[in-house]
């Protein structure tokens, strides 16, 4: 641990395609724990009954802030007015309101016509522009919504580009996605999933990552102890943000822990992780440079040196893409192939009423196809930790 209050994960190298060892071997896949569905109130608080306290600085003690503090106020200010003169489905979510999600699933899993649609009193929203990105008046507590429940291989994804959003697995070359295993990890080492309502803005080069956003809602590791499950929506608290340059983009992973964990009152930044979680934050690190290697390309790089950036930082990384998203679903900026969709922000040109909703196939909810053995089987890159 660093004395800036970022955590920096131990150097290792990881050669050359040509020079790395990619030997398979079989691996039972764990079981996965069961989990809860979201919890009944959004405004979901600590296990003391309040909510967590946020961050004060955007650094660690002697790390000086490299967002300018008129822009903090900026954000601050556009976010006031939002929440007092404008669209309040903008962001924000009824507190005293139950959780209405259900889910719609179409499709077998593991098959290219897969999807799980999100569903709001039983009528069709977009996880992607349709919830809120905050669970609470505070902004301390947010919404995030799961694509991929730890220790699983699917590469399922919100789909950008189709009306109103799904989840479905991605595509390459015509055929399904998998993530593989690299030693000793065994799939997504953490319910991973994006944060509705923001927007990595492709056209924007980011002043200190040097790189533009990848066109994605902003990406986030929860990692709590229960493993989530496709299109759940769980309420969150940030703990720190990396920032992954993936193919000359900024790729954030935001860090956070769902707010009924039993540990998530004694995790509030970053440096709470390493002490609570050893090793979690380097592992981490490690999944995201190598986890491509297996499929024939480089590692990925991290910029900041791989350093996991605390609480404030992590948050203002958050509402500054919540901002690119606003710009995005009121037409302020070209969409290009995204699809803005929505059933709730007023604003958008491209909300749909509800008569304007296409129907959607019923609900099926079949069992997962089968999938090749190879997916269970263990890759072993020189260079990465045992």
């Amino acid at each position: 641990m660093s004395r800036d209050g970022c955590f920096r994960p131990a150097p290792a190298t990881v050669p050359s395609r040509a020079n790395h060892s990619a030997t398979l071997a079989a691996h039972t896949k764990p079981t996965p724990g069961s989990s809860t569905p979201p919890p009944p109130s959004l405004l979901a608080s600590s296990a003391n009954g309040t909510p967590p306290r946020p961050s004060q600085s955007a650094t660690a003690p002697g790390i000086k802030s490299k967002i300018p503090s008129q822009r903090t106020a900026q954000i601050a200010r556009h976010f006031s007015t939002i929440s007092k003169d404008s669209d309040p489905s903008f962001h924000h979510q009824s507190p005293a309101m139950a959780s209405p999600y259900s889910l719609r699933k179409v499709g077998a899993p593991n098959t290219l016509e897969h999807r799980v649609y999100i569903e709001k009193d039983g009528v069709p929203v977009s996880p992607f522009h349709d919830i809120p990105l905050y669970a609470n008046q505070e902004q301390t507590i947010l919404n995030m919504v799961v694509e991929i429940p730890r220790w699983t291989n699917a590469k399922l994804e919100i789909s950008k580009e189709e009306l109103l959003n799904p989840i479905k697995q991605d595509i390459k070359k015509g055929k399904l996605r998998y993530v593989r295993n690299c030693f000793p990890h065994k799939g997504y080492l953490w319910n991973y999933g994006a944060f509705p309502q923001t927007w990595e803005d492709p056209n924007a080069i980011h002043p200190e990552t040097k790189a533009k956003g990848d066109n994605d809602p902003l990406d986030v590791c929860e990692i709590g102890e229960l493993v989530g499950y496709t299109g759940q929506v769980k309420q969150v608290k940030v703990l720190g943000v990396m920032a992954l340059l993936d193919e000359e983009e900024t790729d954030w992973k935001v860090i956070v822990i769902d707010v009924n964990d039993p540990l998530a009152p004694k995790l509030n930044d970053v440096e709470d992780v390493e002490r609570h979680l050893p090793g979690l934050l380097r592992a981490t690190n490690e999944w995201f440079r190598i986890y491509k290697i297996p499929d024939g390309k480089p590692e990925n790089q991290f910029a900041f040196t791989g350093e996991c950036k605390n609480k404030s930082y992590a948050m203002d990384v958050v509402r500054e893409c919540a901002e690119a998203w606003e710009r995005l679903i009121t037409g302020k900026t070209q969409p290009g192939s995204v699809s803005t969709a929505n059933t709730t922000v007023s604003q958008s040109p491209a909300r749909l009423g509800s008569d304007q909703l296409p129907p959607l196939p019923p609900n099926q909810d079949l069992p997962a196809e089968k999938i090749d053995a190879s997916i269970d089987k263990w890759f072993f890159i020189s260079g990465a930790s045992a």
